[in-house]
């Protein structure tokens, strides 16, 4: 038999939301008015797998959104903090920024497309 889809909140009912602040998430409990109920950290997620040797260091993304524009081509070498790519997402720009400085080796992308919170944008060697 088919699963039953599961139900939206109750109108009226406090909403629940995951957000990440500065790479640490939290569950964020919303009242109907809007006033914030509770904030609580998330567990932590388990360490990731190392890559393998020359893989590079993913730079994933912050949130769900469009690719709006590539800053950087393979090869280019970035700094900590540099900007890579440029997001658009809700009609807002968000600034995609390298989190190590090293050299571009992949770039798995390109401007138009759709990405999820935690897709490899491109990566870092």
């Amino acid at each position: 038999a088919p699963k039953a889809a599961t139900a939206p909140a109750a109108p009226g009912a406090p909403e629940r939301y995951s957000v990440t602040v500065n790479g640490q998430g939290y569950d964020v409990v919303v009242a109907p008015g809007g006033e914030v109920t509770a904030i609580a950290p998330t567990a932590q997620a388990p360490a990731a797998q190392p890559a393998p040797v020359g893989a590079g260091v993913p730079v994933e993304a912050p949130l769900a959104g469009t690719i709006f524009k590539l800053m950087v081509k393979p090869g280019a070498a970035v700094t900590p903090g540099q900007v890579v790519l440029l997001m658009e997402a809700m009609k807002m720009e968000t600034e995609v920024r390298a989190p190590r400085g090293g050299t571009v080796t992949e770039i798995r992308v390109k401007e138009g497309d759709a990405v999820q919170v935690g897709d490899a944008l491109l990566l870092l060697g």
